[in-house]
């Protein structure tokens, strides 16, 4: 079986993996939510790749053929340490969200989003710097994790927040936003109401063209999905399986 180990923090990286289900690269994919220590985006280094080290330890209880690292704060810091300690291909969506607009005009006008870790580690900023890319507007927005955690994706509270951290941006000016969270494509709606002119990077949809783009996985007739958490399993398992919808 072709199976596909897939973490993040909480339930985030559903987007992801809904992504992964639907293109069919894989027979089976395991979910893990960390959902007893979410997020991951204010811990410190050390303690976010202890974190993802655990969950891959916990995912090769599967058998898995691959792994996704579906938290843009552990790919800001722990990729490294899970190649090391793994011998199947492991990716994350920073990698991927880079790689998806490599050939986009290098003079847009970007703007990346994420957890504190994310934005502070440098880690988008300095490959996209790599590719060419210099209008990069970074600006950390912890506050749209626990929105997304409790179900809240569109209204009065999620405008209040927008208008918090982007009122002194010139919205229609920007080009790209690159959503470095994988919780903030549950926002999708909000995003387009807010910067209509700009085109979305989703992690998920990121992960999918780079791994067709760099393995040669047939695709599957069908794709199975299950879901396992650190706490609150059964409470994330429905709550899933909804997102995933």
């Amino acid at each position: 079986m072709n199976r596909c180990g897939v973490f993040d923090s909480g339930i985030g990286g559903v987007s992801v993996a809904k992504e992964i289900l639907k293109a069919k690269i894989f027979d089976e994919i395991i979910y893990y939510g960390d959902t007893a220590r979410v997020p991951y985006g204010n811990k410190n280094e050390s303690t976010i790749i202890r974190y993802s080290l655990e969950a891959a330890e916990f995912l090769k209880n599967f058998d898995i053929d691959f792994l996704v690292v579906a938290c843009n704060s552990a790919s800001s810091v722990a990729i490294d340490e899970l190649k090391k300690e793994l011998s199947i291909p492991v990716i994350g969506v920073i990698e991927a969200g880079v790689e998806a607009i490599k050939q986009e005009d290098k003079n847009k006008n970007i703007l990346l989003i994420g957890t504190r870790r994310t934005i502070s580690s440098q880690k988008y900023q300095t490959l996209l710097k790599n590719e060419g890319f210099n209008n990069i507007i970074s600006i950390p927005t912890p506050l749209f994790v626990p929105l997304v955690e409790e179900g809240i994706v569109e209204g009065e509270i999620v405008d209040r927040v927008f208008e918090l951290y982007f009122s002194e941006i010139e919205k229609e000016k920007i080009d790209i936003v690159i959503l470095g969270c994988t919780h903030y494509p549950f926002l999708e709606k909000s995003f387009k109401k807010h910067f209509p002119n700009a085109k979305l990077i989703h992690s998920g949809q990121a992960i999918v063209s780079l791994i067709n783009k760099r393995f040669d996985i047939p695709t599957k007739k069908n794709c199975k999905i299950k879901f396992f958490a650190s706490d609150n399993i059964e409470e994330f398992r429905i709550k899933a399986k909804e997102w995933i919808k």
